[in-house]
This record gives C-alpha cells, sequence and structure tokens, in this order.
C-alpha cells in the first residue's frame, strides 16, 4: 500500500480557484446585464479602453484566447455596437479591432456598475492588492512549472 495521502477535493488549490473563478463569472454576470455583455467580452473591452486600436492577435495574446474563441465574441460586440473590425490597410490578412463612439461613451458608466458590485465584497484596499499579488504569484509559479524543462520530463 502506498505512503500517498489522497489530497480531497475541498484541500485541492485548483478547485478553490475553479470554484472561485465560476462564482467571479456569476456575479460579473449579473454586475453587467444592464449592458448585455459577458463577462469575456468584458475582459475584451477593458483590454481596447486600455489600447485601441489592437489587431485580434494582439487582443488574442493579452487575453490569453485563441482566435476561435475571440473572433464569434468580437462579432457579437460589433453587432452590440462596442466595436468595429476593420481589415488593416498594411496587411489585409490583419483585423484590426477599435472601440466605437458607443463603447467610449458607456466606459465610465461600466466601470462605475463594476466598482459598485466590487465593493459589495467589503475588500479594503490593502487586501484587495494582496490577493491580486497572491493570485499573480501562483500564475507566475504555473509558467515557472510549465517551462522548467526538468519538471516536464518528471510527469
Amino acid at each position: 500500500m502506498s505512503d500517498t495521502k489522497p489530497r480531497l477535493l475541498d484541500d485541492q488549490l485548483c478547485f478553490a480557484f475553479y470554484t472561485a473563478s465560476k462564482k467571479f463569472n456569476h456575479f460579473y454576470q449579473e454586475a453587467l446585464k444592464p449592458f448585455h455583455l459577458t463577462y469575456p467580452q468584458y475582459i475584451t473591452m477593458l483590454a481596447l479602453w486600455e489600447t485601441s486600436p489592437l489587431t485580434v492577435r494582439e487582443l488574442g495574446q493579452r487575453l490569453n484566447l485563441d482566435s476561435g474563441t475571440l473572433t464569434p465574441l468580437l462579432k457579437r460586440l460589433e453587432k452590440q455596437g462596442w466595436i468595429s473590425r476593420d481589415r488593416s490597410e498594411e496587411d489585409e490578412r490583419q483585423v484590426d479591432i477599435s472601440l466605437t463612439d458607443y463603447a467610449i461613451e458607456q466606459r465610465d458608466v461600466v466601470y462605475d456598475r463594476v466598482n459598485q458590485c466590487v465593493d459589495l465584497l467589503d475588500l479594503d484596499l490593502a487586501t484587495y492588492d494582496a490577493f491580486l499579488d497572491q493570485i499573480r504569484s501562483v500564475g507566475d509559479d504555473l509558467d515557472n512549472v510549465r517551462n522548467d524543462r526538468k519538471i516536464q520530463k518528471s510527469f
């Protein structure tokens, strides 16, 4: 019999992240309902509000989304009037994503709504920043493990 002690489901870090992620998605779904935005659409808009225009490739890299996921999402955002998609004049294979006037006008309204909802979590700024640092640290550690060829060989 093995000396390995099983780690139960509720004691798994991956399950805690998974569960929290699902709850956050639902939380944001409610917060974004007045704007008819999904969570993936919202993070797309956040990236574009930070930098616009972006190519589909740049946006996909920024959001860690492949073009198969991103393209239908962008089509819906365009249909709703949030973005425009235009072929690049320099390279017709490239599609540039830009904000519409509507998206620019709605930015602060969306920010205000989401910030009000996040305030319901009753986290002070120090706790919020500490959580963010810890989550980023776990992500960095996972990248390091994945990039370490010695560890890859052991799996």
